[in-house]
């Protein structure tokens, strides 16, 4: 990361999120749950709310009741955070039967060609409005032939059907294919390997509340920052942080580092120095203009994720108004010389 201020105040106040308490992380976190076939992902929701014994709860991405796989369910405050994991890249596992029999030599270079940007309408039995649609296939491997079986394993933006994808190498090939079977195996940062059953769930929730076990349910739960580690970041100094709470602006002048070449309008995550997530904002400017600069707004905040007074209030008032509207505390930025 860049250092835009190396002199800024050590943070002495925070708690890393590797140190925070099963309830704490209950209270805002994410599951890998591994969802089996049958129910609807709405379904799947309502049993992990159920075993959890939490209150707010959604899950990011549905999966179709006949897919399988990773699917990524919000805890209490990190429900707020759920269109992130909605527009997080994705990687599934899936079987298509092609209609004739075809070379495999032939079956992976066609497949290959798929590999990149492509165009999709969504099917008509589908959530969103049937438009045509540019999506992009990062990986498309092939990786078992038998018969007229194919096994492929594809990454992808969110949103991209691969029913469709299948259906649209069968044509490319010029003998027709249809996807028999589907699994997600990864969905942003959340894989397969981590992703606990309904049954770990439950299992794990009674070790924890009725024989004071907590390991296997802390196991299963990651706090709400892993949810924003596709986003770039930005490290407030602690002086400004209270104040971001409160719903003020980020100034340059409360930017301690941030990633290299973030660009402007980009959303970003600002986090304290101690990995806890802040707030959810837009760059109002890019990196090398905030590092080249020395006042101005550095980031418009969207969401406020941290509860105020976590951090300790080390900003004045330039008004008797509290929350003027283009500012936050007093109308003031957070960092600036009115802010901390």
């Amino acid at each position: 990361m860049l250092v835009k201020d190396p002199d800024t105040l050590p943070d002495r106040w925070g708690k890393r999120p590797s140190d925070r308490s099963v309830g704490e992380l209950l209270d805002a976190g994410v599951v890998a749950l591994d969802k089996p076939r049958g129910p609807t992902s709405h379904q799947a929701t309502a049993w992990a709310r159920d075993a959890l014994h939490v209150k707010d709860i959604s899950h990011g991405g549905t999966l179709d009741p006949h897919v399988s796989g990773v699917l990524p369910i919000c805890l209490g405050k990190a429900v707020r955070l759920t269109d992130i994991v909605l527009s997080s890249d994705k990687e599934y596992v899936c079987l298509m039967r092609l209609h004739r029999d075809v070379e495999k030599d032939k079956l992976v270079r066609t497949a290959g060609k798929f590999a990149g940007k492509i165009y999709q309408t969504p099917p008509v039995r589908s959530a969103v409005k049937r438009q045509l649609r540019i999506r992009t296939v990062s990986e498309l491997e092939v990786l078992e032939v038998r018969g007229r079986d194919a096994l492929l394993r594809v990454s992808c933006d969110a949103g991209t059907y691969i029913r469709a994808l299948c259906a649209d190498i069968g044509e490319a090939l010029g003998c027709g294919a249809n996807m028999v079977e589907l699994r997600r195996t990864r969905s942003g940062s959340m894989t397969e390997a981590s992703a606990a059953t309904l049954q770990d769930l439950t299992d794990a929730y009674v070790f924890w509340q009725q024989m004071g076990r907590e390991g296997w349910l802390r196991s299963l739960l990651r706090p709400m920052e892993a949810l924003v580690e596709p986003l770039p970041k930005v490290i407030v100094k602690p002086t400004a942080v209270d104040a971001v709470c409160h719903g003020a602006d980020l100034s340059v002048r409360g930017v301690h580092m941030l990633d290299d070449d973030i660009r402007k309008n980009a959303l970003a995550a600002l986090m304290t120095a101690r990995g806890e997530l802040i707030a959810i904002g837009s760059m109002a400017m890019s990196t090398s203009k905030i590092m080249s600069s020395d006042q101005g707004v550095a980031v418009d905040v969207d969401r406020v994720l941290m509860e105020r007074g976590h951090y300790p209030r080390m900003w004045r008032f330039s008004t008797d108004i509290e929350g003027m509207p283009g500012g936050g505390p007093g109308g003031s930025p957070a960092g600036d010389e009115n802010g901390y």
